[in-house]
């Protein structure tokens, strides 16, 4: 089915994003994988071509347009190039709202600026060593000391942890306050006490760096403070939709392009005679993830309207997120399968997807804490 989702802005936006890649991502990723992160004159690069901070105001250099379409599109041109170790996503998506909505103006004319044009690479510090989903458990605490506060504690599996300028760190600032007792501290580059662990070996996303955190004794000034005190879980709870929105809108662009790249496989490849695709078992899976992954595309579209018209709420983030990466898990594995013992070879497309697609149904909430926050809704 054709797409309406698209207008003309967006559509030159993707092809000002398509060059981007092809130029200055494309030719270096292998070496970033090796490296176990990207370079940052790459981010520097981005926030030239607009890529960072497309929803930031214009008196900040950022894009001035708040439209999710936008955001989608670089998701899904990044996955289709097979570029996981950039964390533009995150760093637009997830990190740019907790700026724009929380931050005071004059937080706001220290950091816009620098996250727009890529030179201050950001973070988001929830996950502990003993509390993932369950962000209650967090035991990172921070307490008052005059006009700073004195943080903590340590944070694992973060993107951009070994990259980032600035961290947003979740701590406990009320040790009695349950859900109220929690914060948001900006956690520069260079501040005392704050240092990071060696990048983690994942089994994909190679090039992606994930690290962890640790924070001993770290001052903060309150010019760092974040959002209303005590609030932070609430914040945490209004910009979680945004994240697995745009967990989803990667999922589906996955899905297709894999998709997309085993059906001329199958066409092109050939046993017995014909191509493998000719062959009425793999005919019907073709099919049926041509429909699954058509149906995704559909549902997604309308979460992105939805989002754009402020209406996308927190149960519909967990349907798109568990329904679409599930998806993507499966369609990879199934695309894999019909590759053959080429799938299982680095050199191909769909074995680097198959490593990629695996954290998906895992981080920004897993599948099960999604069907929960589904099944709660019911009343059940």
């Amino acid at each position: 089915m054709q797409s309406a989702l698209y207008e003309a802005e967006h559509e030159a936006f993707r092809a000002s994003v398509q060059e981007f890649l092809a130029k200055e991502v494309v030719p270096h990723h292998a070496a970033w994988e090796e490296a176990g992160q990207v370079d940052r004159s790459v981010w520097l690069k981005a926030g030239q071509q607009g890529l960072l901070g497309m929803d930031v105001p214009e008196e900040y250099g950022g894009g001035g347009v708040k439209d999710f379409r936008y955001n989608a599109i670089l998701a899904a041109e990044v996955s289709r190039v097979g570029a996981s170790g950039l964390g533009f996503t995150l760093h637009n998506d997830v990190v740019a709202p907790y700026l724009l909505e929380l931050c005071t103006e004059e937080q706001k004319q220290r950091w816009l600026p620098r996250f727009t044009s890529g030179e201050m690479i950001t973070a988001i510090a929830m996950s502990e060593p003993g509390a993932g989903s369950d962000l209650q458990g967090l035991k990172t605490t921070a307490r008052r000391d005059g006009d700073d506060w004195i943080l903590n504690g340590s944070k694992i599996f973060i993107t951009n942890g070994i990259l980032s300028d600035l961290v947003i760190v979740v701590a406990r600032t009320d040790p009695e306050a349950g859900a109220r007792g929690f914060s948001l501290l900006a956690v520069e580059r260079g501040m005392a006490g704050f240092e990071r662990g060696r990048k983690l070996d994942k089994v994909g996303m190679k090039a992606q760096d994930t690290a962890e955190l640790f924070f001993e004794d770290v001052r903060v000034p309150a010019a760092n403070f974040i959002g209303t005190e005590g609030h932070g879980f609430f914040h945490l709870m209004a910009n979680l939709p945004q994240e697995r929105l745009s967990i989803a809108a990667v999922a589906v662009a996955a899905s297709r392009i894999v998709l997309d790249t085993t059906i001329q496989y199958c066409k092109d490849r050939t046993a017995f005679g014909r191509p493998i695709g000719s062959f009425q078992h793999n005919r019907f899976v073709l099919a049926e993830m041509e429909t699954e992954v058509s149906i995704a595309e559909v549902f997604l579209e309308k979460a992105i309207l939805e989002h754009n018209a402020g209406r996308f709420t927190v149960e519909d983030a967990a349907k798109a997120k568990w329904w679409t990466t599930e998806l993507q898990k499966r369609v990879v594995d199934q695309c894999v399968q019909l590759h053959g013992g080429y799938g299982y070879m680095l050199e191909y497309p769909v074995a680097k997807a198959f490593l990629n697609s695996r954290v998906q149904t895992i981080y920004g909430g897993t599948t099960e804490i999604m069907k929960e926050i589904i099944g709660r809704s019911l009343g059940v």
